[in-house]
């Protein structure tokens, strides 16, 4: 089979020769001088030769090396699994490079498989991510809890729109900077606070946790449970700390008033434990008014108030109507009650007052036996509703008015059966005695 090299040369190569036997055989102008034809016909020949020497030499270098080298260059691709082409012999260049082509060809249309399909992927995972990302906004934006993230390496500190939201400020009114987290941490608490950080920083991944108080915009203290965790790298040096914060103040206020509750109207009992019970709960609770009733019949339409502090004093006990009342709800239905505003509007008997919280006291065998209620003459907040420690109390109270109700019943019986008693029989038992 006759190789591309040749088959690029023959056809020049004929038509030299073809020249050459013209110039010495063929018709010539006779103008020509003897012994011309000769001469003229070797130096076509010369011409010729030199010509198809310099075709080969460009022919091999222009075209058949890199032919080759195209053939070559995927044949040893094949190897990594990206072609695989038929072993062909030397001279057989024009089917290595058709089957080069070919192999190529496939290769790309692989690669375009694969690409279209990493595309895709891709495209799965920026719509995973992106959902992702939108359920976490999501979260973040229904909690209560807000983020923060601090960069070890550059100091900068990132702090969630929620976090600023907690402390009164809106997102654009507090920039996310270290210097802005320390100035909202309360100076009593700030020490503390850095120094459980660093520690954290230091220690062998345990997580961080820490109560601390910090200043709200109008003034006032929030107390924040702040969570986090430090990110290290696969040496174990940490580059970046991202935590929660939570405001539990409110469970912060609730645990004082818990404890000081415990503590005022221990070993108290009847009137001074009721006193203590309204006195520190209005104080606790920052309330114009609490008290705390019986129910004076059953089945009941009127209370008497066993203690009632309003602005900071006690007022006398007296009975009132239940109906037309907020107290109505609380006991006929044996629920909690709260209205938070308007508490006048609704029932022109607590005029002058806005919110009113009230809970039932219930007998052991599950009457109810009065009340304990709270007016104010500000809106209450949804603060105000932690009924655990409302039922304890109140638990209490009826406990302390089922002995004060057991106690009175056994005076009358003992009235009773001393009034009935025969006077002589009386001094028979006490002569007898003697």
């Amino acid at each position: 089979m006759i190789n591309l090299r040749w088959k690029i040369l023959l056809p020049p190569g004929l038509f030299g020769v073809l020249a050459v036997a013209y110039l010495a055989w063929g018709w010539l102008p006779e103008v020509m001088l003897p012994g011309g034809r000769t001469a003229l016909a070797m130096a076509a020949l010369a011409t010729a030769t030199a010509l198809l020497v310099v075709s080969a030499i460009a022919v091999d270098r222009q075209v058949i090396k890199p032919l080759a080298g195209l053939a070559r260059d995927p044949g040893e691709a094949s190897g990594s699994g990206d072609l695989v082409i038929a072993s062909r012999s030397a001279t057989d260049e024009i089917q290595t490079v058709k089957l080069t082509i070919e192999a190529l060809t496939d290769a790309a249309a692989r690669q375009r498989r694969h690409q279209c399909a990493a595309e895709q992927r891709c495209r799965e995972i920026e719509a995973a991510l992106q959902l992702s990302e939108e359920r976490y906004a999501l979260a973040l934006r229904g909690s209560s809890d807000g983020l923060w993230e601090w960069n070890l390496a550059s100091g900068e500190m990132l702090l969630s729109p929620r976090w600023k939201s907690m402390l009164g400020f809106a997102d654009s009114d507090l920039p996310d900077c270290r210097e802005q987290w320390r100035e909202r941490i309360h100076a009593a608490d700030l020490a503390t606070v850095e120094a459980a950080l660093q520690a954290n920083l230091e220690s062998a991944g345990e997580p961080y946790e820490q109560q601390y108080r910090m200043l709200h915009r109008d003034g006032s203290t929030r107390w924040i449970l702040s969570r986090g965790t430090v990110v290290r790298h696969a040496s174990g040096k940490a580059y970046r700390m991202v935590g929660l914060d939570t405001d539990i103040t409110r469970i912060k206020r609730f645990e004082t008033i818990l404890n000081e509750m415990a503590e005022g109207t221990a070993g108290a009992a009847g009137d001074a434990f009721y006193r203590t019970l309204v006195q520190h709960f209005a104080c606790a609770l920052q309330v114009a008014c609490a008290f705390i009733t019986e129910c004076a019949d059953y089945p009941t339409s009127r209370l008497r108030t066993l203690a009632f502090w309003s602005e900071h004093a006690f007022l006398d006990d007296f009975e009132y109507d239940l109906p037309g009342t907020p107290c109505e709800t609380v006991v006929k239905e044996g629920r909690v009650c709260f209205h938070p505003q308007n508490v006048g509007t609704t029932f022109p008997v607590e005029a002058g007052y806005e919110g009113y919280l009230g809970i039932p006291i219930f007998a052991s065998d599950g009457r109810v036996i009065g009340h304990l209620a709270f007016l104010d003459t500000r809106p209450m907040g949804d603060e105000m509703l932690v009924e655990s420690i409302y039922r304890v109390f109140a638990a209490r109270a009826g406990a302390e008015m089922e002995r004060e109700m057991a106690l009175e019943m056994l005076q009358q019986q003992a009235a009773k059966h001393s009034a009935g008693q025969p006077q002589g029989s009386q001094h028979g038992t006490t002569g007898s005695g003697s």
